[in-house]
C-alpha cells in the first residue's frame, strides 16, 4: 500500500495552467481558464468542472463512485482538485488520489485531503495489488492516443489492483457527438475519433503581476463502447456495465465477473 501521508508539497513553477487555474480558483485568487484550438476557445469552468457540489451530480457519476467504494481501498487516477476524493472521504472509503499536476495536488491537500500524491498514470508510483478498484474520469484513458495505447493503460490498473479489482474510466461515443464538439478530429474508422486541444492560464501574482501559462497540445482518442471493449482485450479485464450520458459514458470493468451485465 502507499504511504498514508505524504509530505510538504510546495506550488509548481512549470507549465501546469489547469492545476494552477484550480489552486487559484480554491484560494480566491483572479486568473481565467481557457480550452484553445487553434482558433476555437472554449472557457475552462473551474468551478463547474472541479468544485461542483454533489447534489449537482448526475445519477452516472454517483453510480460509478458506488462501484468503485465498494471495493474499498480505491485509487482515484487524475484526482484534480479533489472533488471525488471528497464524496468518498465523506462516506469513511478508503482512498488515495494521484495526478500529474503538482497544482492540482496542493489545491486537494488544501481542502484538507492527505493521502494525494503528484504521479504519471502511465507509470503509476503505486505497489502491485494495493488497490481493489481504480477511479479514472476526465476522459483521461483517451490520452493513450490509441486502441492499443488504451489497453497498456488498463494493464497499467490491473498490476495495483488485486484479483477482484474494479475499474472504472469514462470517454465520449463518437457515434454520438457532433462535428463541432470542441477539438474533434474525425476518423475513418467506425467508433473512432479524435480530439485536440491545449489549456491557457491567465493569472495574476501577489504583486499585480499578470501572466500567461500555457500548456501542451493535448490529444485523444474517442472510441464508442464497442472500440472500448477491444482495447480490453489481452488484459484481466472485461467491461461488465455501461454508464452513460448522451454521449459520454462510463464504463465499469470487473476481474471477477466474466459475465456483462448488458
Amino acid at each position: 500500500m502507499v504511504p498514508d501521508r505524504f509530505g510538504p508539497l510546495e506550488a509548481n513553477d512549470g507549465a501546469d495552467p489547469l492545476g494552477r487555474a484550480m489552486l487559484a480558483h480554491y484560494r480566491d485568487e483572479p486568473g481565467q481558464l481557457i480550452y484553445r484550438d487553434g482558433a476555437d476557445v472554449q472557457d475552462g469552468n473551474v468551478a463547474e468542472f472541479y468544485f461542483s457540489s454533489p447534489a449537482s451530480w448526475d445519477r452516472e457519476t454517483i453510480d460509478a463512485l458506488e462501484r468503485v467504494a465498494d471495493a474499498e481501498p480505491v485509487l482515484d487516477v487524475g484526482c484534480g482538485a479533489g472533488n471525488h476524493l471528497l464524496w468518498l472521504a465523506d462516506r469513511g472509503v478508503d482512498a488515495v488520489g494521484i495526478d500529474a499536476s503538482p497544482n492540482a495536488v496542493l489545491t486537494a491537500r488544501e481542502r484538507g485531503l492527505e493521502d494525494v500524491l503528484v504521479g504519471d498514470m502511465f507509470d503509476l508510483p503505486v505497489p502491485t495489488d494495493a488497490f481493489g478498484a481504480v477511479h479514472v474520469v476526465g476522459t483521461q484513458v483517451g490520452l493513450g492516443r490509441s486502441l492499443a495505447g488504451i489497453r497498456e493503460l488498463l494493464v497499467g490498473f490491473a498490476r495495483i489492483t488485486d484479483d477482484a479489482g474494479v475499474a472504472v474510466v469514462d470517454n465520449y461515443d463518437p457515434m454520438r457527438l457532433e462535428a463541432d464538439f470542441f477539438g474533434y478530429r474525425p476518423d475513418p474508422r467506425e467508433g473512432i475519433a479524435h480530439r485536440c486541444f491545449h489549456l491557457e492560464f491567465e493569472g495574476e501574482r501577489a504583486d499585480g503581476e499578470r501572466f500567461r501559462e500555457v500548456g501542451r497540445t493535448l490529444q485523444f482518442l474517442l472510441c464508442s463502447p464497442a472500440r472500448f471493449r477491444e482495447a480490453t482485450t489481452g488484459t484481466p479485464w472485461t467491461v461488465t456495465d455501461v454508464l452513460r450520458s448522451e454521449a459520454h459514458y462510463r464504463a465499469v470493468l470487473t476481474k471477477s465477473d466474466p459475465k456483462p451485465h448488458r
